[in-house]
């Protein structure tokens, strides 16, 4: 287990739902990766991640996929792509990545607490 922190800077974290607009393959990435667009809403609006989950997902899964993800990170180039979002998912013991998702349809920009 992580250090343990406090709820004020838990609450710091603007975690949030979108609904996944766009995939395509990250051609520049050492490992492969999508870039994957986000929409989460007016407020925010679509964000752009790189992010090496192709082992369970792809162009065809993924779109229209509604997702869970952190919008507050400052942004960061990864391969080329200019990564504004992390999508948050559980990593199973073989290092794949399972995305976290809600378990019904919600407006895209719901905060998550």
């Amino acid at each position: 287990m992580k250090e343990q922190i406090t709820y004020d800077i838990f609450d710091k974290v603007d975690i949030r739902v979108g609904t996944v607009v766009s995939v395509k393959k990250n051609e520049k990435a050492r490992k492969p990766s999508l870039v994957v667009e986000v929409d989460f809403g007016d407020e925010i609006g679509i964000k752009k991640s790189s992010a090496q989950i192709t082992h369970n997902y792809d162009e065809n899964n993924l779109k229209g996929k509604q997702v869970i993800g952190v919008c507050n990170f400052p942004e960061k180039n990864i391969a080329g792509v200019v990564s504004q979002v992390l999508i948050l998912g559980s990593i199973d013991k073989e290092g794949k990545v399972i995305l976290v998702h809600p378990s019904q349809d919600s407006e895209n920009g719901l905060p998550v607490a």
